[in-house]
């Protein structure tokens, strides 16, 4: 696989420097991409620079993975309007710690010669005092220069504290080590930082006398021009304590239509023949590209068994699915239920005894209005729990029918599910 191409062809190469095709092709080469630790967990937004760093090494080159230890205590002014709130230094090293853990789980880090490395720049600069930084750092850019990147012209009628500005000299700083102790000679990353990574290059070309290269992606938006990874609720998280597999999974098979293509084309590691008969096979039944899609990426992020159980509560809300389907699912699944659809929480020892369902329907959960009108709908043949029908008013509903101990749901007709939570 051509790097370059591949990148040409996905959708995905905003800028490089001149001869970065031919570099990459002479050998084995080591590129890298920078992920600071201001959030808990990683993103779709940061699951974009992953599949690049993944592309890289199904390519043939070395990835390395720079923690941000050191930048996201200074935190990138690139694409923002206003001086970021600094996290605590506890907050920041959690963050990274817990990031870390994604990136065994998507590259390849015992694979022989191009096994992915991790580097922290925190190990840059620990032992370097402020006077050292500013000889040997600060030294090798102008102002002037450091001013004509858009991440710092951007900011100067709102503010940018000496903070935010010296944060490329310290990306800058990273790329020359990582140049001089592990032979990295490519930067990669997001089109927002395509300043910050040349002033790279420049390090290495005024202190190390030598040539390095850069390669961008265009920052991925939706056919609504909203930000990619962003829901209503907020981010898509690769968390599943953030952003559950079922979520995930909805967020794929809810994209629009015309955001298919080019979702697929950056996301999946299908090849390029793959992926243009897909298009074709798949061009007026987009739902089952998004269906193919979702699946390859939530088993990529969680996992068969979480994708699988993604599938259930899909299957459980929005087809028929039959009453061994819910009784095979997990408590985490049916929890995940209970937040899709209204639920119900009733304190447990009510169902000691057994619970008469008119009771159930109208006075401790309010599903139906009156005792008259849950009367008619279980004589319509309307009401079940746990997907068996109720077929007399008289029916008791006991603590044994809880699934795991805890669940129970009940349905009014085809389309109205609810979940009952005993607590």
């Amino acid at each position: 696989m051509n790097f370059i191409e591949e990148l040409k062809w996905r959708g995905m190469l905003q800028d490089s420097t001149p001869g970065v095709e031919e570099h990459l092709t002479e050998k084995m080469r080591a590129g890298y991409i920078g992920f600071d630790p201001t959030a808990p967990a990683l993103t779709l937004g940061n699951f974009v620079q992953i599949q690049i760093l993944k592309l890289f090494q199904l390519s043939g080159g070395k990835p390395v993975v720079l923690m941000g230890g050191a930048t996201g205590r200074i935190g990138d002014p690139s694409g923002k309007d206003k001086e970021r709130i600094l996290k605590s230094f506890d907050e920041l090293d959690k963050n990274l710690e817990s990031q870390k853990a994604n990136f065994y789980k998507f590259l390849d880090f015992d694979c022989g010669d191009n096994s992915a490395i991790m580097r922290n720049n925190i190990d840059f600069y620990k032992e370097m005092n402020v006077l050292d930084f500013l000889r040997d750092v600060g030294k090798t850019l102008t102002v002037s220069y450091m001013m004509s990147k858009d991440s710092v012209k951007n900011r100067l009628e709102t503010g940018l504290s000496f903070t935010e500005f010296s944060y490329q000299l310290l990306q800058s700083y990273d790329f020359q080590r990582l140049f001089e102790d592990d032979d990295v000679s490519l930067q990669m990353g997001g089109s927002d930082q395509w300043g910050n990574i040349t002033s790279g290059t420049e390090f290495i070309r005024r202190n190390l006398s030598a040539k390095a290269y850069a390669v961008t992606t265009p920052l991925l938006t939706k056919s609504d021009g909203k930000k990619f990874g962003k829901s209503e609720e907020g981010n898509i998280w690769l968390d599943a304590a953030k952003t559950s597999p079922y979520k995930f999974y909805q967020f794929w098979i809810n994209a629009d239509d015309k955001d298919i293509a080019k979702f697929t084309r950056y996301f999946t590691l299908k090849s390029h023949e793959e992926i243009e008969a897909r298009e074709i096979e798949f061009a007026e039944n987009p739902r089952e590209a998004k269906r193919l899609l979702a699946e390859e990426l939530t088993i990529r992020v969680h996992g068969q068994e979480a994708h699988n159980a993604a599938q259930n509560v899909s299957n459980l809300l929005f087809k028929k699915a039959d009453k061994a389907t819910l009784m095979a699912m997990d408590a985490g699944s049916l929890d995940t239920v209970s937040q899709e659809i209204p639920s119900f929480n009733i304190k447990k020892e009510t169902f000691d005894s057994g619970l008469n369902i008119i009771d159930l329907l109208t006075e401790h959960t309010g599903i139906l209005n009156s005792n008259g009108e849950a009367r008619r709908a279980i004589k319509g043949n309307s009401i079940s729990v746990n997907k068996d029908k109720i077929g007399s008013h008289e029916a008791s509903i006991s603590s044994d029918s809880l699934m795991h101990g805890k669940y129970l749901m009940v349905e009014n007709g085809k389309k109205n599910k609810y979940v009952i939570i005993a607590e």
